[in-house]
């Protein structure tokens, strides 16, 4: 694990493999290490990764308020500079999808290719930010516990749920041990974010979509709509997986992924 100070926070990421960059970005509210196996084996294939804690969740400390996906794309850049890579393949998954829609729009020549994994495009609407409002108080006034049970319930597959119980447990462990004020801080930034559907059309570079098929937070219709969108992108549906379906099929999702980094 690294530490950086950039952009008036301390960034912990981690960074290992040598060869073509490829970055890492994770979920809401989760950490980098919901990519362990991610990191693992792409280093191990010859790529040299980058996996931020984005600001305010896990070890990356950040100021309280309002964390925007610009805020963490900036982030990212200023990383980038730091480790002087001027480009490099974008993962990122459910948040770290929507920072990776910011990052290409704000950094297109920064970007070699993209992969969007539970995403969605569209902006909150106004049930959304409203709940998204609710959740970041209460957070603040009762913490995590209320909400994990609700979350591994949304998140994952029931297969997931019924038969993988050290993937439920890892995931208990990282709502739990999340930052209040960085949760709440991400809730509203999320809520505050652009509506994307008007970038798909200018994202030229090659762009792997990847949706679990039980997911119960993004919709089929989710990745289609992107895919339509995007016309150099190409969709996958990883099997008995839910939202978070690199932690729930590591084998099949990382499969995928090097299909495409080998064809890009």
């Amino acid at each position: 694990m690294n530490r950086v100070n950039l952009r008036g926070i301390e960034i912990a990421y981690d960074n290992p493999g040598q060869g073509a960059s490829i970055v890492l970005l994770h979920a809401f509210p989760f950490d980098r290490s919901m990519w362990r196996e991610q990191i693992d084996f792409l280093s191990a294939s010859g790529y040299r990764v980058i996996a931020p804690d984005l600001r305010g969740l896990g070890e990356t400390k950040a100021a309280r308020g309002i964390s925007g996906m610009d805020d963490m794309a900036r982030d990212l850049a200023a990383l980038m500079d730091e480790l002087k890579i001027d480009s490099a393949v974008i993962c990122g998954l459910s948040m770290g999808a929507y920072v990776a829609f910011e990052f290409i729009a704000l950094f297109p020549s920064r970007v070699r290719a993209l992969v969007l994994a539970g995403a969605r495009a569209q902006g909150a609407d106004e049930k959304e930010k409203e709940s998204r409002e609710q959740q970041a108080e209460r957070v603040l006034a009762e913490g995590l516990g209320f909400a994990v049970d609700a979350i591994l319930a949304s998140l994952l597959a029931p297969i997931t749920l019924a038969t993988k119980p050290e993937i439920v447990s890892r995931v208990r462990k990282m709502v739990s041990s999340a930052n209040p004020f960085g949760v709440a801080a991400a809730q509203r930034g999320m809520a505050m974010r652009r509506d994307y559907s008007g970038d798909l059309a200018n994202i030229e570079v090659p762009t792997l979509i990847v949706a679990g098929r039980e997911d119960a937070v993004r919709k089929a219709d989710d990745a289609e709509f992107i895919h339509q969108g995007i016309g150099s992108s190409r969709l996958e549906i990883i099997n008995d997986a839910g939202h978070l379906m690199n932690l729930e099929q590591p084998e099949g999702f990382n499969r995928v992924l090097l299909d495409f980094l080998l064809e890009t």
